[in-house]
C-alpha cells in the first residue's frame, strides 16, 4: 500500500463484527474516500471490555472480515487485538497504530454514536486523545448533551470540519453525519439467521457462505 508522502491519514474502525455486514463496509469505504484515508484498519475485538463476549470465536470473526474485505483498496483486516492477551482496550490499539505510523500521522478512531455516548465509561478515555482523533458517525440524538461527564471530556476538543481535525495528528472530536444511514445491525442479522431466514444482500456472499458452511448463528437460508 502506498502511503501519503507526509502525514499519512489512518483510521481505526473497531468492533466485534459479529458478523461483519454491509453497514460496516459501506461506512468504511465512504470514510476512506471522503477523508482521503491511506488506510482503514478494521479491528475485531478479541475480548471486548464493554459488552458480553461474542458467541463466535475471534478467529471466525476475523476470517469473515477478511472474506468481506477481499481486495478492497485501503481496507485492512487487522488482527492485532486478537493477537494481544487480555481485554481489547482501544487505548492499547491506538498506541500500537501510532507506533506503526509515526508521530505526525493523522490517526482517527471511528465510533458509532451509540459507542461515543458511553465514551466516558471507557478505559482511560482522556488518554485516547493523546494518540488519535475521534470521528463520530451517525446523526446526533437530542439526548446527547444530557451527560455532563461526556461533555466535559470532549467539549474543548470539538471541531467542526475535517480540515480542522486533520490540522493536527490527534486530540480532536468531529461529528460526521455524511455516511449513508443503513438500518442494519449485527444483532438483527443474528436473530434472522437463528430463525432460519435469509440474510442475502445484508453481507457479502462470501461471508454468507462461510456462515452457512460452518453453521454459525444458525444456517443462512436462500
Amino acid at each position: 500500500m502506498v502511503m501519503s508522502e507526509h502525514n499519512p491519514r489512518v483510521a481505526m474502525f473497531g468492533g466485534t463484527f459479529n458478523p461483519i455486514h454491509i453497514a460496516h463496509l459501506r461506512a468504511a469505504v465512504e470514510l476512506r474516500d471522503a477523508l482521503s484515508l491511506d488506510a482503514v484498519h478494521m479491528v475485531p475485538a478479541h475480548l471486548p471490555p464493554h459488552r458480553s463476549a461474542p458467541g463466535v470465536s475471534s478467529g471466525d470473526r476475523l476470517r469473515m472480515l477478511k472474506l468481506a474485505l477481499a481486495d478492497t483498496p485501503g481496507l485492512i483486516a487487522d488482527d492485532r487485538e486478537i493477537r494481544r492477551d487480555g481485554p481489547s482496550w482501544s487505548l492499547d490499539t491506538l498506541k500500537s497504530l501510532r507506533e506503526q505510523y509515526g508521530e505526525t500521522a493523522r490517526l482517527l478512531m471511528v465510533l458509532g454514536r451509540d459507542a461515543f455516548l458511553k465514551l466516558h465509561e471507557w478505559h482511560e478515555p482522556a488518554a485516547l486523545f493523546d494518540y488519535a482523533h475521534i470521528l463520530v458517525i451517525g446523526r446526533p440524538e437530542s439526548q446527547e448533551l444530557q451527560c455532563q461527564v461526556l461533555e466535559d471530556l470532549v467539549e474543548s476538543r470539538r471541531v467542526d470540519s475535517v480540515e480542522a481535525m486533520m490540522a493536527a495528528p490527534f486530540g480532536r472530536v468531529l461529528d460526521y453525519d455524511q455516511t449513508t444511514a443503513m438500518a442494519v445491525s449485527a444483532t438483527a442479522i443474528r436473530q434472522t439467521l437463528a430463525a432460519g431466514r435469509s440474510v442475502r444482500y445484508l453481507m457479502p456472499s462470501a461471508v454468507e457462505a462461510f456462515i452457512s458452511e460452518h453453521g454459525l448463528y444458525g444456517e443462512a437460508a436462500d
